[in-house]
C-alpha cells in the first residue's frame, strides 16, 4: 500500500504535472527539454545523492544477489528526483525503473524499521515484494508485478521463496494505485483476437525476429550504458542531450509534429495504430531505439521495460505491414516476445500483454513467439546483474565474507621458534601443510612443512623459522569473501592462507573450514 501510494505520486508529478506540460511545448522547446532533463538528472545524482548512479531495477538485482548489500536509501530522493527530472522532460524510458527501485527501497526500510519483526534475510523478501508492488501499480497489471519480481533475478530459475509475499504486495499494490488512477487498461487495443494456423506460424517467425532484434537492442543499451560511464560528464551530456534533440526533430519532420520519440514511448505506440507505410513504422523502430540509448548515454534514470515492449510493438507493426494486415495480433506478440527475450522473463512478457491489453485471448499466440524469442536470445540479458540461476547452498556459502570461515584459535609461530617445536606443537598437532609466523601481532610469512622436512632431523633444533619462512606465501585481505580465498588457495595449492588487514594478521582461513557440512547448514538455518 506505501508502494502503491508513492508511485502514484510519482506517476502524477512526472506525467500529468510535467510531462504533459512540456509536451505543450512549442517543437523548438520540446526537441531540447530532455536534455535539459538529463542536465538536471546528473546535477541531484552528483549533488543530492553525492555521486548516486542513474540505475533503478539494477540496483534491486544487485542488492538481491549480494547478502552484504542493503539499499543505500540515502540516495533515495536523489534516484526518484533523477528520474521525474529525466522521464518528466521527455526522457526516452519507462516508468517502471523508478517504480521498481521505490517499491524495493520501501521494503528495504520496512526491514531496518522493524528488525525486530524482521531478521536480516526477511530483507530479500520484502526486496521482491517491494518491486513486485512497483511493477504491478506502475502497469495496473498485478500479475505482471508480481511475476516480473521473482522472474527477473535469474535467467533460468526464479526466486521462488517469494512468490507469496510478492503476490500480496502486488495485489495490494494495484488496488491502491488504481484508487488514484482507475482501472483503464495500459495500452488500450479494440476488438477481439482471432487466430488461425497461419497466424501462429506467423507468431514463430516474429518470435524469431523479436529475438534477433533485442539481442541488437539490448547490446545498444549496454554499449550506451558503458559510453554513459567511460566519458567526460560534459561529453556525454552533450552528446546524449543532442541525439535526444536530433530524434525530436526528426520525428517531428517524419510524422507531421507528432512527438513520437518524447517520453517513454505510448505516443509511439498510439501512432502506430494508423494505417502507415512500412518505410514510416520502420523509421520509427530505429528512431525510438536511438532516443532511448542517448538518454541511457545521457546519464537519464528510468527503466527500460517499456522502451522493450516499445520496440517489440513497432517490430509487429512492421510484420503487419509487410503481411498488408490491420491486425493488432503482431504487435501485441512482438511486445511480449521482444520484452519477454530482453529481461530473459517470458513468461512476464505473455503475462504483460494480456493484462496491459485487457485481451487474455493473446497468451497463446504470444506463449509460442516469446518461446521462439527466448531461445534465440541466448544467455544475453539487458541487466548485467541477473544471474543464470540460483546458486547452490554450498556456492552461496562462497559468497559469505571471508571473516565468516576464520579459524577461531589459530596456531602461530614465531621467527624464533625451532623447526623441531614447529613440528611437535603445530604441524603434528594440527595437520596442517602450512603454518603462519607473526612477530606481535603483524604477519611476516609463511612455513610449509615441506620445506621443514628438507633439512635433516638432527640439524632441526638449530634451524628456527626465520630460515625457512616464505614471504611470498599467498594472502588474503580481510574484505575478500570466500570465493576469492579458495581460486588463491586453488592456484597456489596450499590448504590455508593468513587473512590480513594491512600488515597485521586477523586470521587463518583453511579449505576444511569453508566447506565445512555443519557450517554451511548452520548458516542455511540462521
Amino acid at each position: 500500500m506505501i508502494t502503491g501510494v508513492l508511485v502514484a505520486g510519482f506517476d502524477w508529478i512526472t506525467a500529468d504535472v510535467l510531462l504533459n506540460h512540456v509536451e505543450q511545448l512549442p517543437h523548438a522547446a520540446l526537441a531540447i527539454a530532455p536534455a535539459i532533463g538529463l542536465v538536471l538528472a546528473t546535477a541531484a545524482l552528483r549533488w543530492l545523492g553525492h555521486g548516486a548512479t542513474p540505475s533503478t531495477s539494477d540496483e534491486y538485482l544487485r542488492v538481491y544477489h549480494d547478502r552484504r548489500l542493503r539499499m543505500n536509501l540515502r540516495e533515495f530522493p536523489a534516484k526518484v528526483l533523477a528520474s521525474i527530472a529525466t522521464l518528466g522532460s521527455g526522457g526516452a524510458m519507462g516508468f517502471e525503473g523508478p517504480s521498481i527501485y521505490i517499491g524495493a527501497a520501501t521494503g528495504s526500510w520496512l526491514q531496518r524499521r522493524f528488525q525486530r519483526y524482521f531478521s536480516r534475510d526477511d530483507a530479500k523478501l520484502l526486496l521482491v515484494a517491494g518491486a513486485a508492488a512497483g511493477v504491478a501499480a506502475i502497469f495496473k497489471a498485478p500479475a505482471t508485478g508480481a511475476l516480473f519480481a521473482i522472474e527477473v533475478p535469474y535467467q533460468e530459475d526464479t526466486a521462488a521463496q517469494a512468490v507469496l509475499p510478492a503476490l500480496v504486495a502486488a495485489a495490494a499494490s494495484y488496488l491502491t494505485f488504481v484508487g488514484f488512477h482507475g482501472t483503464d487498461p495500459l495500452l488500450q487495443i479494440s476488438g477481439q483476437p482471432h487466430f488461425d494456423v497461419v497466424d501462429l506460424l506467423g507468431a514463430m517467425g516474429l518470435g524469431l525476429l523479436a529475438g534477433v532484434g533485442a539481442r541488437a537492442f539490448v547490446w545498444l543499451l549496454r554499449r550506451a550504458k558503458a559510453w554513459s560511464t567511460e566519458l567526460p560528464v560534459p561529453v556525454r551530456l552533450s552528446v546524449g542531450g543532442g541525439g535526444l534533440a536530433l530524434s525530436a526533430t526528426l520525428g517531428f519532420w517524419l510524422f507531421r509534429g507528432n512527438p513520437v520519440t518524447i517520453g517513454p514511448g505510448y505516443r509511439a505506440i498510439e501512432w502506430s495504430l494508423g494505417k502507415h507505410a512500412f518505410t514510416l513504422v520502420l523509421l520509427l523502430f530505429v528512431l525510438h531505439a536511438f532516443a532511448t540509448a542517448c538518454t541511457i548515454l545521457g546519464g537519464g534514470a528510468g527503466g527500460t521495460f517499456i522502451p522493450l515492449v516499445v520496440q517489440g510493438w513497432l517490430l509487429g507493426r512492421l510484420t503487419t505491414a509487410a503481411l498488408g494486415s490491420r491486425t493488432s495480433l503482431f504487435p501485441v506478440l512482438g511486445a511480449a516476445a521482444f520484452l519477454g527475450a530482453g529481461y530473459r522473463t517470458p513468461i512476464t512478457g505473455v503475462v504483460f500483454v494480456a493484462e496491459s491489453t485487457g485481451r487474455p485471448g493473446f497468451v497463446v499466440p504470444a506463449l509460442v513467439a516469446t518461446a521462439i524469442a527466448q531461445l534465440v536470445m541466448g544467455r544475453s540479458s539487458i541487466t548485467p546483474y541477473q544471474r543464470s540461476r540460483r546458486p547452490s547452498v554450498l556456492e552461496r556459502r562462497f559468497d559469505l565474507p571471508i571473516t565468516a570461515a576464520l579459524v577461531p584459535e589459530p596456531h602461530l609461530a614465531t621467527s624464533d621458534m625451532t623447526l623441531d617445536e614447529l613440528v611437535d606443537r603445530h604441524f603434528l598437532t594440527t595437520r596442517a601443510s602450512t603454518i603462519p609466523v607473526v612477530a606481535d601481532g603483524a604477519y611476516l610469512g609463511m612455513v610449509r612443512l615441506e620445506d621443514v622436512l628438507r633439512i635433516e632431523r638432527a640439524q632441526r633444533p638449530h634451524h628456527t623459522a626465520a630460515d625457512v619462512l616464505r614471504t611470498d606465501a599467498p594472502v588474503a585481505e580481510a574484505e575478500w569473501d570466500l570465493r576469492q580465498a579458495l581460486r588463491v588457495m586453488e592456484a597456489t595449492d596450499v590448504d590455508r592462507v593468513a587473512v590480513l588487514d594491512g600488515d597485521r594478521l586477523v586470521g587463518v582461513v583453511t579449505m576444511s573450514e569453508i566447506i565445512r557440512i555443519d557450517d554451511i547448514l548452520g548458516d542455511e538455518d540462521h
